[in-house]
């Protein structure tokens, strides 16, 4: 009798638990879905924030995780494109370092710390000079602390020409504050001038990228907003943070009544096998 009514008080929690797990296999996620965004883009659509154009420029999918025996996670990302019409390049001239202007190398000088202006000064090719004057040394000596070019004569006998005397004066030209001037293929200003050397700049139209995260909040313009893809093809921008705060809680809600019904299902099963169990140990009597 005792043995019976175990193995019904068992079948029962064993229903139990196959009914709550069917209920876990069957149970759905809430999903995040904005009924009327903002925007929904697709790659290379254009959306308009305070006057400027933006462009959903790419839409990536990728696989992250799963190595070492965890679980693998799908991550969506993109990224939106504009122009800045009036982005700012700058380039500096260090004092004392050289330079390429004019397809020719020079030396940027600056004399004082209040200059105005910096000094190019045309940097002479000692080496192929030296090269090409069969009368002299290919390199320059030094004695004394003074720089001598060393010129042979046809008897063999050696003359020492400094080299402030050899070589030709150096071609120098001035660049000012304010000046326009061709550099590395485009146009700039001279926009400072000081100990350090000079800042030269130029306004020109340059690419920026803004990074999109899913989930995530992305500012465009003076606009921010709540960024999801629900694809792997598509792109919501949606300033109601009320439906994420509801998807949140669905979320929240589902997890716990999932844990709820795993802890029905483990109990029942448990429960089952220790009434089998106990109702069949070997009586002392």
């Amino acid at each position: 009798m005792q043995r019976r009514a175990a193995a019904l008080y068992a079948v029962f929690l064993l229903v139990v638990g196959v009914v709550s797990f069917s209920l876990i296999a069957v149970a759905s996620p809430p999903e995040l879905a904005f009924e009327n965004p903002d925007h929904r883009l697709s790659e290379n659509d254009e959306l308009t924030v305070d006057g400027t154009t933006y462009t959903l420029d790419a839409i990536e999918a990728e696989v992250q995780g799963g190595g070492g025996g965890g679980g693998s996670e799908l991550v969506r990302s993109g990224t939106i494109v504009w122009t800045n019409e009036s982005a700012r390049v700058t380039e500096s001239w260090d004092a004392d370092s050289e330079i390429t202007y004019q397809n020719e190398s020079w030396t940027v000088l600056v004399e004082g710390e209040n200059a105005t202006e910096v000094t190019l000064q045309a940097t002479i090719n000692r080496t192929a000079i030296l090269q090409n004057d069969s009368d002299v040394q290919n390199e320059v000596q030094t004695v004394d602390g003074t720089e001598y070019v060393v010129e042979e004569g046809p008897g063999g006998e050696r003359t020492l020409i400094p080299t402030a005397d050899y070589f030709p004066e150096p071609e120098t030209t001035t660049v000012a504050q304010g000046d326009t001037v061709q550099f590395d293929g485009s146009e700039f200003t001279v926009s400072a001038v000081g100990a350090d050397g000079a800042t030269l700049s130029r306004v020109t139209p340059q690419e920026v990228e803004i990074p999109v995260s899913d989930e995530a909040n992305v500012t465009v313009g003076s606009q921010t907003y709540f960024a999801h893809f629900p694809d792997n093809e598509t792109l919501v921008l949606s300033s109601n943070y009320d439906t994420y705060r509801q998807f949140q809680q669905n979320t929240d809600e589902f997890t716990r009544h999932e844990n709820g019904l795993w802890g029905v299902s483990i109990v029942s099963a448990l429960g089952a096998f220790f009434l089998i169990a106990l109702a069949y140990l070997p009586s002392r009597y």
